[in-house]
């Protein structure tokens, strides 16, 4: 590419970033309205749960109370973490479906840039159709394939994407 046409594609490139943003927006929203969803159902469940156990631990005595009441909280926050990771999940099933549908094919040159970026010049680099490229060189690996690029911006949200489904 000359050097006239960098700046030439400045505007290009800053309009494919905003609507980049608005659509990853738009998806962690749905992700979020999703997750609550989910999150809400878990909880109205263990409260049925946790209701119940109250009243058969009265019929019971207190022991037993205990006893259930530890199984509905178990029970309870299995219910949330299931649903925690339902949520996690179809968050990264629609990250990568968007990816994958923004993903053009002439972006395989920047990704072999970057994989000779971390690995150096003499990497070996293999292009896998329609998802990225896998470089290799002595004792070392780059993954860029849409799957990974994706799932690792994701963990770099850290425990920032727990507040897409936290109360």
């Amino acid at each position: 590419m000359s050097d006239e046409a960098v700046p030439a594609l400045a505007p290009v490139r800053a309009e494919l970033l905003r609507t980049a943003r608005a659509e990853a927006r738009e998806v962690l929203d749905r992700a979020d309205r999703d997750a609550a969803a989910l999150i809400g159902e878990a909880r109205t469940r263990a409260r049925v749960l946790v209701d119940e156990a109250h009243r058969q631990g009265e019929r019971e005595g207190t022991a037993a109370a205990r006893d259930v009441k530890a199984g509905a909280r178990r029970d309870a926050r299995t219910r949330e973490l299931a649903a925690r990771e339902a949520a996690y999940e179809e968050l990264s099933r629609r990250a990568l479906v968007h990816v994958r549908q923004k993903w053009d094919p002439a972006d395989v040159d920047r990704l072999r840039e970057r994989a000779r970026a971390l690995l150096g010049p003499d990497a070996e680099i293999t292009e896998v159709p329609g998802a990225g490229v896998v470089a290799r060189a002595p004792g070392r690996r780059a993954d860029c394939t849409l799957d990974s690029l994706t799932a690792r911006a994701l963990d770099r949200l850290g425990a920032e994407v727990e507040t897409l489904w936290s109360p």
